[in-house]
């Protein structure tokens, strides 16, 4: 199948495959079939969820297989790929071999809109972004939809668009380095880096590996579109040098290529009017006020109102399983940072609190270097690990700080409720993925609160 011209690209009669079922997989079928193409799924796995979303799949008369990928996926004019099947898959290379083309949901969604794309991505503070950034679009000439790695699949809201065209419509996405790694005209009319950091090096070769994924977000820019990038991230810097689109700054340091500048007490804007006081901000934390500054630096390109993106600064407060704050018991916070899925995440996380702190870490390495966490614990009264990273965490950190191995969460919870006094703070925070022992970061976050909740119980 030829598809070197968006423009041109048309799916009727079309063989199409897509690899994987979670929910990107799932709406790029349907998206698939509505446009007329004959769509096969397939699945390793044979999971409950992957069960339903097949028999869901098949009551719309798309066919598929679980448990194995057959020689029926090689019966296709074209691939839709999962962003959990890594880019050196010995089935890709097959497909690529046969030459097969292969692109990632987000890239199969975005030829069939011609709605502005706002796209997110970075190492750390993606989630939280792109909310504040969606609620800042809100306005009587923007009608924003959130979709991308937050959950909602871009494909569904595409395909909903298509019955009911939106002329208001702008698309913020949140983006992964997984879902750059197949794309070919993806092009957002502004997209913004946040940051830099190591993530993912269990999939990646090396950290340059894991940025050029990054990077692929800007490939397609040109000069009528817009690069909003972290001018704090010297690393980041750097690597945007190349792109083509216009590079708009954001910073907590710099005051020149930036929208917003602030000093000690205010953001203000580049005719040299308050934006907001910081005292009023909702999140509290430099690397929230960086994300701040990052969504209104786009609302603004935009042409979001500065009224509209202080009264967000003002209430916006935070999304769940990102510092989110589950429970007071007897004077101990409980703290859910689920989404910290990396090292540098967790960094944040300590260096926002000046209470002790009883943390809980652990999951499903990603190749974070735990060792860096050191500088950060010096509110640390005790580590709590769980899962498949204990002994790695233990390696580095055992000999620095007070460590105990608890396996599960909720022995870790029970640990931390028994040895925790009045002003402490428990904080999940995990700095690993959550497949060992959860279906994703939001079942691992769920969970915490649940227990903590329960602990209400024994109070």
């Amino acid at each position: 199948m030829e598809i070197s011209n968006k423009d041109s690209i048309d799916l009727k009669g079309k063989r199409v495959s897509v690899i994987g079922l979670a929910r990107s997989g799932v709406a790029a079928a349907k998206l698939a079939q509505e446009l007329g193409a004959h769509v096969f799924v397939s699945d390793q796995s044979d999971s409950n969820d992957v069960k339903q979303a097949l028999d869901k799949l098949q009551d719309f008369g798309i066919k598929g297989e679980l448990n194995g990928h057959s020689e029926s996926i090689y019966n296709a004019d074209l691939w839709v790929i999962s962003p959990g099947v890594p880019k050196d898959a010995e089935i890709i290379q097959h497909a690529q071999a046969k030459n097969i083309p292969v692109i990632s949901e987000i890239e199969f969604a975005s030829w069939f809109t011609m709605a502005p794309i706002v796209a997110v991505t970075g190492s750390n503070g993606k989630t939280t972004t792109v909310h504040m950034l969606n609620e800042m679009c809100q306005s009587d000439n923007i009608e924003p939809i959130l979709s991308g790695n937050v959950g909602n699949p871009f494909s569904d809201c595409v395909r909903h668009d298509l019955s009911k065209p939106n002329p208001k419509r702008v698309h913020v996405l949140e983006i992964s380095s997984f879902q750059m790694e197949f794309i070919q005209h993806f092009k957002p009319y502004i997209s913004i880096f946040l940051n830099l950091s190591p993530d993912h090096l269990n999939r990646y070769k090396d950290m340059d590996d894991y940025v050029s994924a990054k990077m692929n977000m800007w490939s397609n820019q040109t000069q009528d579109d817009f690069l909003v990038f972290n001018g704090d991230d010297d690393v980041l810097a750097k690597r945007i040098v190349p792109a083509n689109a216009k590079k708009i700054a954001f910073s907590l340091k710099l005051d020149t290529n930036v929208l917003f500048k602030l000093n000690a007490t205010k953001i203000y804007d580049q005719e040299h009017a308050t934006l907001i006081i910081l005292d009023d901000i909702a999140l509290p934390g430099k690397h929230n006020l960086s994300n701040y500054l990052g969504a209104a630096t786009a609302a603004t390109l935009l042409g979001i109102a500065s009224s509209k993106i202080a009264d967000v600064m003002k209430s916006f407060c935070g999304v769940p399983h990102r510092l989110e704050h589950v429970e007071n018991i007897n004077g101990v916070i409980y703290i859910n940072d689920s989404k910290a899925t990396n090292v540098d995440a967790v960094k944040v996380a300590l260096d926002s609190f000046n209470s002790p702190i009883l943390l809980i870490l652990g999951g499903r390495d990603k190749g974070g270097d735990f060792l860096s966490l050191y500088p950060h614990t010096h509110n640390v009264k005790e580590v709590l690990t769980i899962g498949e990273s204990e002994e790695a965490i233990a390696t580095v950190l055992g000999d620095a700080v007070r460590l105990r191995s608890c396996g599960s969460l909720k022995s870790a919870v029970e640990v931390a409720h028994s040895n925790a006094q009045t002003g402490d703070v428990v904080l999940l925070s995990p700095g690993c993925a959550s497949f060992d022992q959860f279906d994703n970061f939001e079942h691992r976050g769920d969970v915490f609160r649940s227990l903590v909740k329960g602990l209400k119980e024994f109070v």
